[in-house]
């Protein structure tokens, strides 16, 4: 015995206009036929039965269309061609649920015959040639992440007014979007909106989808500066001889450059102000940093050692082993277990035997004795140094009566006229500050080492 078959057509993305004239000639002589629904312009000129009732009794849309699949399998088995014949909305091959659980069923043959679907119609509606403008459908109900350029997008199944506010949540505010409503039929409208007003239009049903033309994000501006990058590197002659080596003293430069517009965006952030200046300048030194990070990416993927998606994925992958309670089930209360976490895991994750392993060496002494004194807590190797110490030892200025209350800003202050005092006697002496401390904290590494030998 042959197996069943599903013949599938397509009625169109509008009334009869568009339903060809063999899936017209197939809905009327089939002898088992189903429409999914009569809920569309060119079903009301075919007398068949339909799946509407069940969309009301149906839990989810995948419940239903799990349901429709089982009953068209049975029906073509019962049926005496062993043929059921079945007409969706649009076309077969467009946004069909229904023919993606059949196609995956291995007990049943599945044929879709060609049919025009909303695709077309919307194309020929925007002038627009898919292919050559790159064009890419989308399904409004399949992600609730913010959509990805490049554009231009048609995206589907947007019908409703709570299905447009879905979309307008998943694209900047000022995109503009065209709402292509009731397309190839007499009362067709293309209206133009920014993503931010989506939600006014209110007439949005089963035959409305939206077009965004232009959707410049991250990924796309990403692509661009690695082209960008490729070509300085095959035709400007500095940027050919540069190495991993070259590079490293402006990575320097320009983190601290950073730093100091960040700083800057900070402060004015802190004030309730706002400056274009300050903002402009900290997104120019965060470019400049970028790039300076994508050069070694690109300097890598010449070696065949790695590449900007290979840096990414790797530290997307990091990052997420690093937050068990966001992509796993740790429970955590606040911002220092999520801290106190993230050592014990980085420890874990990259087999460290000491609280010093991972330390980056290079980094000037003041950073790096406070990294140094807070891996070192857990071994009681040296209590803090108290405000009492340092009057002690530097300022007699900054010395406080027992019991009175230590104001911390004019301790910081008097801590800035300790440094600065500290640094331009050396500087008079000969003394060069940074290394002095640095010598000091090698010493103590060596202490906290031989400490953890003895344990």
């Amino acid at each position: 015995m042959s197996r069943a078959r599903i013949r599938v057509v397509g009625l169109g993305p509008g009334d009869a206009r568009y339903v060809t004239a063999a899936t017209t000639q197939a809905l009327r002589s089939a002898p088992v036929a189903r429409l999914r629904t009569k809920v569309h312009p060119a079903a009301r000129d075919f007398d068949l039965a339909s799946y509407d009732e069940w969309y009301e009794s149906a839990a989810s849309f995948e419940e239903l269309y799990e349901r429709i699949c089982e009953d068209l399998v049975a029906l073509a088995g019962t049926s005496p061609t062993r043929e059921v014949l079945y007409a969706v909305p649009g076309s077969p091959v467009v946004a069909e649920r229904t023919v993606e659980l059949l196609r995956a069923r291995g007990d049943v043959d599945v044929v879709c015959e060609p049919a025009v679907s909303v695709i077309d119609v919307a194309c020929a509606a925007l002038g627009v040639d898919p292919m050559a403008r790159g064009l890419r459908i989308l399904d409004a109900l399949e992600s609730t992440e913010p959509f990805r350029g490049p554009g231009p997008l048609l995206i589907l199944q947007t019908y409703s007014p709570e299905v447009l506010a879905t979309v307008a949540d998943r694209l900047p505010a000022d995109t503009v979007v065209e709402v292509l409503h009731h397309l190839g039929l007499d009362d067709e409208r293309i209206v133009r909106l920014e993503a931010r007003d989506l939600t006014s239009f209110l007439d949005a049903d089963h035959l409305t989808s939206l077009y965004v033309e232009g959707l410049r994000t991250a990924g796309e501006a990403m692509d661009d500066l690695v082209s960008f990058t490729r070509r300085l590197r095959a035709e400007c002659p500095w940027d050919q001889e540069q190495t991993h080596a070259s590079l490293a003293r402006y990575l320097v430069e320009e983190s601290y450059e950073t730093l100091d517009a960040l700083s800057n965006l900070a402060a004015m952030i802190e004030a309730g102000e706002e400056d274009a200046t300050l903002v402009a300048h900290a997104e120019e030194e965060l470019g400049d940093l970028l790039f300076q990070v994508l050069f070694h990416a690109e300097l890598g993927d010449e070696e065949g050692r790695f590449n900007l998606a290979t840096i990414a994925d790797a530290e997307r992958d990091k990052l997420t082993g690093r937050h068990p309670h966001v992509f796993g089930d740790v429970v955590v209360k606040n911002a220092d277990e999520v801290a106190a976490n993230w050592e014990v895991i980085k420890n874990v994750e990259k087999g460290r035997a000491s609280v010093l392993d991972g330390i980056a060496w290079q980094l000037p002494s003041l950073a790096l004795q406070a990294k140094v004194l807070q891996r070192s807590r857990s071994l009681d190797v040296e209590a803090p140094a108290t405000l009492e110490d340092v009057v002690t030892l530097l300022l007699s200025h900054l010395a406080r009566p027992q019991g009175a209350t230590r104001d911390e800003e004019a301790v910081a202050e008097g801590l800035r006229a300790v440094l600065w005092a500290l640094s331009s006697h050396a500087a008079s002496v000969g003394i060069d500050l940074e290394s002095l401390l640095r010598e000091d904290i090698l010493r103590r590494r060596d202490q906290i080492l031989a400490i953890e030998a003895n344990q």
